[in-house]
């Protein structure tokens, strides 16, 4: 995934879809504190609002953004303020042959009890209209980019800012995707150098190496590379070759940047970018130019290729 700064994240996502830096609504840069808490995969109201879209009621659709203060939305870039337009946007999929709606959450921040800051990948089937009577529907799989700021009020979590791209075509992976990522993939960027000498020591324990992940949970490729580790054809080899540490980037993609140049790992080129390390701490191999950035463009040989090539010597 190519990044180039958190004010530009949904321009970037809606062209590469692939994805970018995420974007405060309005597009204006803002930094905020995570609770101390890690953030449930989950979030009921994004649901609840989900299954108003798939009703096809702009009214239930309506309900979920605030009105007091008024909901702000940016839309392709364009900023709008009518609550009633974002609802019928949501509730005429269904008339447009959507299925399948799924909005992925890939990070959930929550700065104070009241408030949660969603990145969301939104996916779906689109149908077009049968040629015939009785024709199966040939349907196309689109996503879309979005973030969305929710605030609990009196009457309950309301969304007070959105901001979305036009769905687009979904680009083909052969690589497993996570049908629900975890948010907390990326630890906090403060934790990185901790979990680094952990994942050394344990390396060291296990006559493993280390592979050092740069990413950051806004990034969809990152969730799709550790699917696949995770998975059922490529976690046997993973486990018995490597420990896994994963760094944060940040929302800006600067945090962290010390630690990469250290290792030799280029971030200019997008995430993840990879380095290997013996349980000594010497850089085996580092990624220079985003070789795994795009989740689209590599495959499991790919994969499977790296892992085998880089595992400890003794075990080749």
């Amino acid at each position: 995934m190519r990044f180039s700064g958190k004010c530009v994240w949904l321009l970037v996502c809606i062209l590469a879809l692939a994805g970018a830096p995420r974007a405060a609504a309005g597009g204006q840069a803002k930094s905020h504190a995570p609770s101390p808490e890690r953030a449930s995969d989950a979030f009921p109201p994004l649901e609840a609002w989900r299954a108003a879209v798939v009703s096809g009621s702009a009214e239930a659709i309506a309900k979920f953004y605030s009105t007091n203060p008024p909901a702000k939305a940016v839309v392709n870039g364009q900023p709008s303020s009518n609550v009633n337009e974002e609802a019928e946007f949501w509730a005429g999929l269904k008339s447009a042959g959507m299925r399948e709606f799924n909005p992925k959450i890939l990070e959930m921040v929550s700065p104070s009890s009241a408030v949660r800051e969603l990145v969301l990948r939104v996916e779906g089937t689109l149908h077009a209209p049968t040629a015939a009577p009785g024709a199966p529907a040939t349907g196309q799989n689109v996503v879309a980019g979005m973030q969305m700021v929710w605030a609990r009020q009196p009457a309950g979590w309301k969304i007070v800012e959105v901001q979305r791209s036009a769905f687009n075509l979904n680009a083909v992976r052969t690589l497993p995707q996570p049908s629900r990522p975890n948010v907390n993939l990326y630890p906090p960027p403060a934790d990185a150098e901790r979990e680094l000498q952990e994942a050394l020591a344990a390396a060291k324990r296990t006559h493993k190496r280390v592979i050092v992940v740069f990413g950051a949970n806004w990034c969809y490729d990152c969730h799709v590379l550790d699917t696949t580790f995770r998975s059922k054809a490529f976690a046997p080899l993973v486990q018995a070759n490597y420990e896994v540490v994963h760094v944060n980037i940040g929302d800006e993609g600067k945090d962290n940047a010390a630690l990469a140049a250290r290792l030799g790992v280029g971030l200019a080129k997008g995430i993840p970018s990879l380095a290997v390390l013996e349980p000594g701490g010497a850089v085996v191999y580092a990624q220079k130019n985003g070789e795994f950035e795009s989740s689209v463009k590599i495959g499991p040989a790919d994969v499977r290729a790296f892992l085998e090539k880089w595992k400890p010597a003794g075990s080749r």
